[in-house]
């Protein structure tokens, strides 16, 4: 097994830990699960979550981001920049590329 896939493996098993706390936070809150499971992430969903917040972080994703979201910014550059950052996630983990299309199509201007 490569190093890729033990990483992508160890991800998606934090991710599942971490939505099982969440769904078993809210349950406890006396949250319906038939309300907010359909809400919630998948597992694949939730590990580019995880990757992208890493990646916003980091030295070569920073600066743009900074510009992207300035309020000088043009229409479409919030679009634009996410685009390109979950882009990038899909050439580096090809086994979430269905995860982040399904992503691509509710990018929030408020990330």
């Amino acid at each position: 097994m490569a190093e890729t896939d033990r990483t992508l493996e160890r991800m998606r098993q934090d991710a599942r830990d971490e939505l099982a706390a969440l769904i078993d936070l809210r349950c406890r809150l006396g949250e319906d699960p038939w309300e907010f499971l359909p809400d919630l992430p998948s597992v694949d969903e939730q590990v580019v979550a995880t990757i992208r917040e890493e990646l916003i972080h980091s030295e070569d994703w920073r600066g743009l981001r900074a510009r992207a979201y300035h309020p000088t910014a043009r229409d479409g550059d919030v679009e634009k920049f996410e685009f390109q950052l979950l882009r990038q996630i899909s050439l580096e983990h090809p086994d979430l590329s269905g995860a982040v299309w399904s992503m691509l199509g509710r990018v929030p201007t408020s990330w």
